[in-house]
Protein backbone atom coordinates (compact mmCIF):
# COMPACT_ATOMS: atom_id res chain seq x y z
CA UNK A 1 0.00 0.00 0.00
CA UNK A 2 1.41 3.53 -0.87
CA UNK A 3 1.30 6.62 1.60
CA UNK A 4 -0.57 9.84 0.25
CA UNK A 5 0.94 12.82 -0.40
CA UNK A 6 -0.05 16.35 -1.06
CA UNK A 7 1.01 19.47 -1.29
CA UNK A 8 1.30 21.33 1.95
CA UNK A 9 3.45 25.20 0.61
CA UNK A 10 6.11 26.29 -1.39
CA UNK A 11 9.28 27.58 0.62
CA UNK A 12 10.94 30.05 -1.64
CA UNK A 13 14.66 31.54 -0.31
CA UNK A 14 14.75 35.05 -0.06
CA UNK A 15 18.37 37.24 0.87
CA UNK A 16 16.48 39.07 3.64
CA UNK A 17 13.57 39.97 5.25
CA UNK A 18 12.31 42.84 3.39
CA UNK A 19 12.45 40.70 0.37
CA UNK A 20 10.75 38.13 1.99
CA UNK A 21 8.12 40.66 3.13
CA UNK A 22 7.64 42.21 -0.18
CA UNK A 23 7.03 38.85 -2.08
CA UNK A 24 4.65 37.50 0.21
CA UNK A 25 2.96 40.53 -0.40
CA UNK A 26 2.97 40.40 -3.99
CA UNK A 27 1.66 36.78 -3.72
CA UNK A 28 -1.01 37.27 -1.51
CA UNK A 29 -2.40 40.05 -3.67
CA UNK A 30 -1.50 38.22 -6.47
CA UNK A 31 -3.85 35.17 -5.74
CA UNK A 32 -6.05 37.04 -2.89
CA UNK A 33 -4.39 35.15 -0.03
CA UNK A 34 -4.15 36.32 3.25
CA UNK A 35 -0.26 37.66 4.29
CA UNK A 36 0.62 35.89 7.73
CA UNK A 37 3.93 36.90 9.65
CA UNK A 38 6.11 33.81 11.25
CA UNK A 39 9.31 34.05 13.25
CA UNK A 40 11.53 32.96 9.80
CA UNK A 41 9.17 33.50 7.34
CA UNK A 42 6.64 35.48 5.36
CA UNK A 43 3.62 33.89 4.40
CA UNK A 44 1.54 34.17 1.37
CA UNK A 45 -1.81 32.48 1.93
CA UNK A 46 -1.07 29.05 3.24
CA UNK A 47 0.89 28.31 -0.15
CA UNK A 48 4.05 30.28 -0.37
CA UNK A 49 6.35 30.57 2.68
CA UNK A 50 9.31 32.84 1.94
CA UNK A 51 12.41 32.66 3.93
CA UNK A 52 13.43 35.55 5.37
CA UNK A 53 17.31 34.11 5.32
CA UNK A 54 17.98 31.36 2.70
CA UNK A 55 17.59 27.50 4.54
CA UNK A 56 17.87 24.35 2.84
CA UNK A 57 17.66 24.31 -1.09
CA UNK A 58 19.36 26.46 -3.71
CA UNK A 59 15.80 27.87 -4.23
CA UNK A 60 14.22 26.84 -1.55
CA UNK A 61 11.50 23.95 -0.59
CA UNK A 62 8.33 21.76 -1.04
CA UNK A 63 6.64 20.72 1.73
CA UNK A 64 4.49 17.97 1.08
CA UNK A 65 2.19 16.54 4.16
CA UNK A 66 1.31 12.73 5.10
CA UNK A 67 -1.40 11.16 7.26
CA UNK A 68 1.29 8.95 8.38
CA UNK A 69 4.55 10.55 8.47
CA UNK A 70 6.46 7.14 9.72
CA UNK A 71 5.02 4.99 7.17
CA UNK A 72 5.63 7.57 4.30
CA UNK A 73 9.17 7.76 5.52
CA UNK A 74 9.33 3.97 5.54
CA UNK A 75 8.58 3.87 1.72
CA UNK A 76 10.05 6.38 0.66
CA UNK A 77 13.30 4.50 1.93
CA UNK A 78 12.29 1.45 0.39
CA UNK A 79 12.26 3.30 -2.84
CA UNK A 80 16.17 4.52 -2.02
CA UNK A 81 16.02 8.09 -0.59
CA UNK A 82 17.59 9.16 2.23
CA UNK A 83 16.93 11.73 5.07
CA UNK A 84 18.17 14.23 7.04
CA UNK A 85 17.32 13.25 10.45
CA UNK A 86 19.79 16.59 11.70
CA UNK A 87 16.34 18.24 10.44
CA UNK A 88 13.72 16.09 11.93
CA UNK A 89 11.49 17.54 14.50
CA UNK A 90 9.17 15.75 17.56
CA UNK A 91 6.07 15.94 19.17
CA UNK A 92 5.93 16.66 22.84
CA UNK A 93 5.93 12.16 22.93
CA UNK A 94 8.91 11.57 20.73
CA UNK A 95 7.10 10.83 17.70
CA UNK A 96 8.65 12.56 14.25
CA UNK A 97 6.30 15.55 12.82
CA UNK A 98 8.70 16.39 10.32
CA UNK A 99 11.84 15.64 7.96
CA UNK A 100 14.03 16.79 5.13
CA UNK A 101 14.89 14.27 2.59
CA UNK A 102 18.56 14.38 1.84
CA UNK A 103 19.55 16.43 -0.99
CA UNK A 104 17.97 18.93 -3.78
CA UNK A 105 15.36 18.29 -6.26
CA UNK A 106 15.58 20.38 -9.07
CA UNK A 107 16.92 23.32 -6.80
CA UNK A 108 14.57 22.29 -3.76
CA UNK A 109 14.83 20.89 -0.51
CA UNK A 110 11.66 18.38 0.60
CA UNK A 111 10.30 17.77 3.90
CA UNK A 112 7.70 15.31 4.77
CA UNK A 113 5.03 16.85 7.41
CA UNK A 114 2.76 15.10 9.60
CA UNK A 115 -0.98 16.14 8.24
Amino acid sequence: MSCKFELEHIGINTPNEKEAADLAALLSTMFNLEPRHGQKSEFGGAYFECMKTPFLGTNGHIAMRTPNLELAVQELKEKGFSFNMDTAAYTEEGKIKNVYLDGEFGGFAIHIMQK
